[in-house]
């Protein structure tokens, strides 16, 4: 049974198109929402397995700005890229193609893994006025509070990539395992937005196209984290951590505020790795805020 959707009126009374754009050879998935004439325009990268749909919950409090939300390669509705590795240097290329395709020069968003490719891109050259980084990994993930699941994680990714094909897809598209992540990482107390979160898990989480590219960009996410690229970002950079984030403990995100030329830190209490989906109302104040004609980016 589909659990309640607590954002679901916001969303709908925000306009979305759906369309679709040539990058890199192949065809990128993206939604635009809100107005087409909007003084802002936000390009929002999603994270690991996850997909256009789980950056909605802040979209809908972001009424008047306008969205541009793709699907990573790979994921979702939209497939590899052709002939290539889905290496972090494969989705930083990708991203700012994208850019300039369908939205030169606008503000970049990215969560999670998101903001590793979004640092990657901007710090090679991605043209933005702002950096927005929701949950950045600003840490080795490998180091984390959560290292020995992380470590688990490891081994269930290159088990999935090396069993018989039929066998390896049917293990990394387990619902069991899918609900296991998602139990770990949600914080909230509240039953009927837990029962939204592992639903949406359960809905978009194995939504990748096969377990090559899975298996790629999980290496990017666990290999890479923002701190190589904070010193080459010149932009004003809003960083949205949150205080009880097991993969990047709010310590590395201080730490990684200090790299930055010049960077704000947002912390959020008694949230994890899904701000996104637990406090999106607050995360999108913090960036309606750093987006607003006096906002800023600094220390």
């Amino acid at each position: 049974m589909t659990a309640p959707h607590p954002y679901a009126d916001l969303l709908a009374a925000i306009p979305v198109r759906r369309r679709e754009v040539a990058v890199l050879g192949g065809t990128t998935a993206y939604w635009v929402y809100g107005p087409e004439d909007a003084a802002v325009t936000v390009v929002a990268v999603h994270g690991f397995r996850g997909e256009h749909h789980g950056l909605e919950p802040v979209v809908a409090h972001l009424d008047g700005i306008r969205v541009i939300s793709p699907d990573l390669p790979g994921f979702g509705e939209t497939a590899p890229v052709p002939g290539r590795r889905h290496t972090l240097d494969l989705y930083a290329e990708w991203l700012t193609a994208f850019a300039a395709a369908v939205a030169p020069g606008a503000e970049i968003l990215g969560h999670s893994f998101g903001s590793i490719v979004a640092a990657a891109a901007v710090a090679r050259g991605l043209p933005t006025p702002r950096v927005i980084l929701v949950n950045p990994i600003g840490a080795p993930a490998l180091e984390g509070p959560r290292g020995i699941l992380t470590r688990l994680a490891v081994f269930y990714y290159w088990a999935g990539a090396r069993l018989p094909r039929r066998l390896g897809e049917a293990v990394l598209r387990s619902r069991l395992v899918v609900r296991i992540m998602s139990v770990s990482m949600a914080k909230t107390s509240d039953r009927a937005l837990r029962a939204f979160i592992h639903d949406q898990h359960d809905t978009y989480f194995s939504r990748f196209a096969d377990r090559d590219v899975l298996h790629d960009a999980f290496v990017a996410s666990v290999s890479n984290d923002v701190r190589a690229f904070a010193p080459a970002i010149a932009q004003p950079t809003l960083l949205i951590a949150a205080v009880r984030d097991d993969i990047t403990p709010i310590e590395a995100e201080r730490h990684l505020q200090t790299l930055f030329p010049q960077a704000e830190l947002v912390e959020i209490d008694d949230v994890g790795h899904l701000i996104h989906y637990e406090t999106p109302r607050v995360a999108a104040s913090a960036v309606r805020r750093f987006l607003a004609p006096s906002g800023g980016g600094t220390r």
